[in-house]
């Protein structure tokens, strides 16, 4: 669809936006991992924006799914779902390694032009794609 760019220019200023205010008014980069890892190992007074940030994320997505579902991307995956918890277990376990994940260093780290965060975001991306080579070459993906 022609349009498409449109979105995509519309969600990364969205995303822009949200992530400004939150260093703005919160002082914090929004790195989800981060967020998430501080409801998992609680500190005191530093709970509840987490925890209401997370419900945001939640909530903004059963919200647009019952006013237009069609906005939505869905479908099944392709494969066995040990496979899924297997990877969620390993995306947690890199972004614990990685000192973040994808949207802390990829949007955030990169904005403020980190050195650490560049070098982050350029190893995802080259692992995800050596990823897609090597399970497309083993029939895998197709």
């Amino acid at each position: 669809m022609p349009t498409d760019w449109i979105y995509a220019l519309m969600g990364g200023m969205i995303i822009g936006s949200a992530v400004s205010i939150m260093l703005l008014f919160n002082g914090r980069v929004t790195g989800i991992s981060g967020i998430i890892n501080g409801i998992l190992t609680p500190e005191k007074g530093d709970t509840a924006w987490r925890m209401t940030f997370t419900l945001g994320l939640f909530s903004g997505g059963l919200l647009l799914k019952a006013i237009a579902p069609q906005t939505l991307i869905g479908g099944s995956l392709a494969t066995a779902n040990w496979s899924v918890v297997v990877a969620g277990f390993l995306v947690g376990f890199g972004t614990i390694m990685g000192s973040g994940c994808t949207s802390g260093h990829g949007v955030c780290g990169i904005s403020r032009l980190s050195i650490r965060s560049i070098v982050a975001t350029l190893t995802f991306i080259s692992a995800g794609i050596f990823a897609v080579l090597i399970f497309r070459k083993l029939g895998v993906l197709p």
